[in-house]
């Protein structure tokens, strides 16, 4: 009975983000709240079922310690922060998050933990870029039109496209490291490695330079730590096939863009689809016949190492080569493949607003939220922004000194006890590593933490990263 009802709540608790992606991903009041309820109900739950709960290595204490305190920063901010309910909303997030990485770290215990954690997952993040292009591939049946604030980048349920950017491509690195996975069931294999043909068409979709970095910084992380022919293989299949279908669909305005007439639209919609179909059907034939029969033996770090770069570095000549910016200078509006090669951006005019913050309180901050009435006093350029579009940038400029010293002790204890993972159970842990890593490249250029369907995905990570640690440190323990 109790394994039964473990197993209830560790599956609520993975579904959590994907669910709270079709509420705009959790970041207004009401579902926001309705998912802190929950998740606090989840740890009441794991504290009965769970024998030992709690932490007792030290890299897991350091991250607990950060994660306190930052919520305990944000929360007594509240004192001199300008704007009491935008503070107010902060804490109501962090304390979500803090809920959410202890009943990770109770629920996702034992050698099933990072096992369950990348499929299902990546699972989700598939259910939530499905939707998103149903709009496209079937706009007669799933109706969507296209937002002033997007202009035809792919945002939905999300409503933001930079979101639904990093949602499909941590998707992705999920699902590669799952097809590549010797120790799954082959149609498990099967369904990964079709399933990033889709989820990479929805990195592109949303033409975010972010998510498109996260991917390389993930794959490229993926390659470094599981060191696997069949790894590297399985990258250059799902990969390419995303490319493929990536290609077709920047050759289909109307799917592309939200535009056109409806019978337009339909018709490019089912070209779409068929395609994306007929490179699923590709990837399958080649991987098992290409990456499934790729040698056991490692290879070197070194040789990975070079040969990511490589590939990352043709990737960027490719994009670069799709075209330039606009002639302002700003990367194109909307959704078009020449706003990929500009590295122009608002984000370099907050982060100044934000530097200033720092310098002027570098102790405590402004309070949480202050950025968003700092920058409508201070800005240069006509823009509504509300947060930095960076989680440490903002931290300092909010929190200060103190808040970045947190955040460095979450960060930090994560890291160590990933690192200790890994060095153990490489093969077990290189996904979620790789993905965490992308993550946290794309929360410095963007407001990930503000959006708790992205920002959960990457606690319920760190918590079974840091639940296993606790594993393997017990195991070691009672061995000596």
């Amino acid at each position: 009975m109790a394994g039964a009802l473990r197993l209830s709540a560790g599956a609520l608790l993975l579904a959590a983000p994907t669910v709270l992606a079709f509420f705009s991903g959790g970041y207004f009041a009401g579902p926001r709240l309705v998912a802190g309820a929950l998740i606090w109900a989840l740890m009441i739950a794991a504290a009965w079922l769970v024998p030992q709960p709690w932490l007792r290595q030290r890299p897991g204490q350091w991250a607990l310690i950060g994660l306190l305190m930052l919520t305990l920063l944000v929360g007594l901010s509240i004192l001199w922060a300008p704007l009491r309910s935008v503070a107010q909303a902060d804490l109501q997030r962090l304390l979500l998050y803090l809920g959410a990485f202890l009943v990770a770290v109770a629920l996702l215990r034992g050698r099933a933990g990072l096992t369950i954690v990348e499929p299902a997952l990546g699972a989700g993040a598939l259910l939530v870029t499905l939707y998103a292009l149903a709009a496209r591939v079937l706009p007669g049946v799933v109706n969507e039109a296209a937002t002033q604030s997007a202009a035809g980048r792919l945002e939905q349920p999300l409503t933001y496209w930079n979101a639904s950017g990093i949602v499909a491509a941590v998707g992705l690195i999920l699902m590669l490291r799952v097809a590549a996975d010797p120790s799954r069931a082959g149609r498990l294999r099967d369904f990964a490695l079709g399933a990033a043909v889709p989820l990479g068409v929805g990195v592109y979709l949303t033409f975010s330079r972010g998510a498109l970095v996260a991917v390389a910084v993930g794959a490229l992380l993926l390659s470094v730590f599981s060191r696997e022919r069949r790894q590297m293989r399985v990258i250059t299949v799902g990969i390419g096939g995303a490319v493929a279908a990536s290609i077709l669909a920047a050759l289909l305005p109307a799917a592309r863009t939200l535009q056109g007439s409806l019978a337009t639209r339909e018709r490019e919609g089912l070209v779409l689809l068929a395609g994306i179909a007929i490179v699923i059907a590709a990837v399958l034939f080649v991987g098992r016949r290409w990456a499934g029969s790729a040698s056991e033996r490692p290879l070197s770090s070194s040789r990975v190492l070079v040969a990511s770069v490589l590939a990352v570095i043709v990737l960027g000549f490719v994009a670069a080569a799709a075209g330039n910016g606009s002639s302002a200078g700003q990367p194109r509006l909307g959704a078009d493949s020449r706003r990929l090669a500009s590295f122009e951006s608002n984000r370099y005019s907050y982060w100044k607003v934000a530097g200033g913050m720092f310098v002027a309180a570098p102790v405590l901050g402004d309070g949480a939220g202050a950025f968003r009435v700092v920058w409508r006093r201070e800005r240069t350029i006509l823009d509504p922004a509300l947060d930095a579009h960076s989680l440490y940038i903002e931290t300092a400029a909010e929190l200060g000194l103190l808040g970045l010293l947190a955040l460095a002790l979450f960060i930090g204890g994560v890291a160590w006890s990933a690192s200790s993972v890994v060095y153990v159970r490489r093969a077990e842990a290189s996904g979620a590593v790789a993905a965490l890593a992308a993550l946290a490249v794309h929360a410095g250029l963007d407001w990930d933490w503000e959006m708790p369907a992205v920002a959960l995905v990457g606690l319920l990570i760190a918590g079974a990263l840091v639940a296993a640690n606790e594993e393997i440190s017990d195991a070691a323990s009672a061995q000596r």
